[in-house]
């Protein structure tokens, strides 16, 4: 049995794509999960499965929703080692950073340097941004409601589906999937 972390996107925000939770727990158990726990109400969930592919796992939770809510909801999928190699590759450590101002964009492929190689870090500035193996980890030193990076840093810039987490929920996270 591996452990996975599964991150809905937009899901129980302003009242649009209400999943609950217990109905989460539901579908994942369906999906032939065990010691499934979500964290908040914000779409994460931890579990075991057989399953060795992330993909199929988000593929079949993606089908779950649509089928059982009637609407469709992107999901990533990682294990339990990936979500402690994000903590560890924190670009931001051994630095005073505001956990709840310090998000990580979970991708659905691989960080491409190429879709920010036009970004001039000082433009942003006191913003900042890392590319990981599949994250970003963005630093909104004022606040994400008006961080300029934060609108700019899409999953039209990025080409691939993403979904942000505070630093507090990724190692929140991280410590849960561990055991």
């Amino acid at each position: 049995m591996t452990t996975y972390v599964a991150l809905l996107r937009g899901i129980n925000v302003g009242g649009k794509k209400r999943v609950p939770m217990q109905t989460l727990r539901e579908m994942l158990t369906d999906m032939g999960c065990e010691a499934v726990r979500t964290h908040l109400n914000s779409g994460n969930a931890v579990f075991t499965h057989t399953e060795t592919d992330e993909g199929v796992l988000a593929t079949a939770l993606e089908g779950a929703i649509e089928r059982e809510l009637g609407f469709s909801v992107t999901c990533l999928v990682r294990d339990a080692a990936e979500m402690r190699r994000v903590v560890d590759a924190d670009p931001f450590a051994g630095r005073v950073v505001d956990p709840s101002r310090f998000l990580v964009i979970f991708l659905g492929g691989p960080a491409d340097p190429a879709t920010v190689a036009d970004l001039d870090p000082a433009a942003y500035a006191p913003e900042e941004f890392a590319l990981g193996e599949r994250e970003v980890y963005l630093h909104c030193a004022e606040g994400i409601r008006d961080s300029k990076l934060a609108k700019v840093l899409t999953e039209r810039r990025l080409g691939t589906a993403g979904t942000a987490r505070n630093w507090n929920t990724v190692t929140k996270l991280a410590d849960m999937a561990r055991g």
